[in-house]
């Protein structure tokens, strides 16, 4: 009797912890549902990439450039995200770019450093130089400080044409990057294989934009017609030809001014060596004049017998006047026979020096 009470005792006690056990299970599975439930905290910084760059043309804009191995960038993210969610209190819109995955947009804004902060007032880019912190920028927004910061305008602006050639370029470095990090990383390949691919990548794609230039080239350039050639052709010969006389015109010319400054010159030289002559003449002449007066001192000195004298003595001074006076020979003959002898020995001594010095001056002459 009491062995079977006990059996229906513990079969109660049994099903009462299976459903006490089930319960708390359920309890669990309904609590787990609740807390899944609960959404995360939406960001409310807006990715930019280059499909929606443009949205910043429009309204009050700040973006932030990082890069997520960039530790400063991580230290402001917090403050980005606080000055995200008072931007409808100060009704304007905060974005953010990630260099890595969007090299695009980092070549049109030209981002050099990381992080960088930019603002945008209607289509009108300024560069924020201060630092990233909540208050700061709150402050750059509400006060306005941007007014007082230059714009990029011009070909620094990155929706001008210049810049969106720079975003390309940066675009096509993104890729090859990644594509560098795909051999290497992925594939395993050596980096100087890499770089070896893309060095003869290079030289290929240059050679076929060459070709794909020329064949645009020949298929836009008309060719001319045969008689207009010809007549081109003619033309150039012609236009050679005359070339050709107008230099040799030049040549005679240029020759012709060399003989005539020739002649000029050797008549110049002819005219000096006149003028020289006629200075030796009149230095002569000169000299001539005391010559001939000591000519005549001398020949009184030899003969100081006064003329009357001889006249008085009459036919007799014939045979003493000198060997060439005949004994018929009248006084004044006789003295005129005189006056005709050689001269002294101090006029040969003043004809010397004369034709030394026209020695002289006929050997300055050429050189000159």
């Amino acid at each position: 009797m009491a062995g079977g009470r006990r059996g229906p005792l513990l079969t109660a006690l049994l099903a009462a912890w299976v459903a006490a056990a089930e319960a708390a299970e359920a309890a669990e599975g309904e609590a787990r549902p609740e807390q899944a439930a609960l959404p995360e905290e939406r960001s409310l910084v807006l990715p930019m990439t280059a499909s929606n760059w443009t949205l910043v043309m429009e309204g009050e804009w700040m973006l932030k450039f990082y890069a997520p191995w960039c530790p400063s960038c991580q230290q402001t993210d917090s403050e980005w995200e606080t000055f995200a969610k008072n931007g409808e209190i100060l009704q304007i819109s905060v974005g953010k770019v990630d260099v890595i995955q969007e090299p695009g947009l980092s070549g049109r804004f030209f981002v050099t450093t990381l992080p960088a902060f930019f603002h945008a007032k209607d289509g009108i880019f300024r560069r924020y130089r201060g630092p990233g912190v909540y208050e700061d920028l709150q402050n750059y927004i509400l006060e306005k400080k941007w007014q007082s910061v230059e714009p990029l305008t011009g070909w620094k602006s990155p929706s001008s044409l210049t810049m969106s050639g720079m975003a390309g370029l940066f675009s096509i470095s993104g890729k090859i990057w990644h594509l560098h990090n795909y051999f290497t990383v992925t594939l395993g390949v050596p980096a100087w294989c890499s770089y070896v691919f893309f060095v003869v990548a290079t030289l290929i794609f240059g050679l076929l934009m060459g070709l794909v230039l020329v064949v645009i080239s020949e298929c836009f350039s008309m060719p001319l017609p045969r008689h207009l050639s010809e007549h081109s052709g003619q033309t150039l010969r012609s236009e050679e030809a005359h070339a050709a006389e107008q230099l040799q015109d030049a040549e005679e010319e240029k020759e012709d001014s060399n003989e005539e400054e020739n002649k000029d010159s050797l008549v110049d030289e002819e005219e000096e060596k006149e003028e020289l002559g006629d200075e030796d003449e009149a230095e002569e002449e000169e000299e001539d004049g005391p010559a001939a007066g000591a000519d005549e001192e001398s020949g009184a000195a030899q003969d100081p017998a006064p003329r009357e004298a001889r006249e008085d003595l009459g036919p007799d001074v014939g045979p003493d006047v000198g060997p060439d006076v005949g004994p018929d020979v009248g006084p004044d003959e006789a003295l005129d026979a005189a006056s005709e002898q050689p001269p002294s020995t101090d006029a040969e001594v003043a004809e010397d020096t004369l034709r030394q010095r026209r020695s002289q001056h006929a050997d300055k002459g050429p050189s000159a």
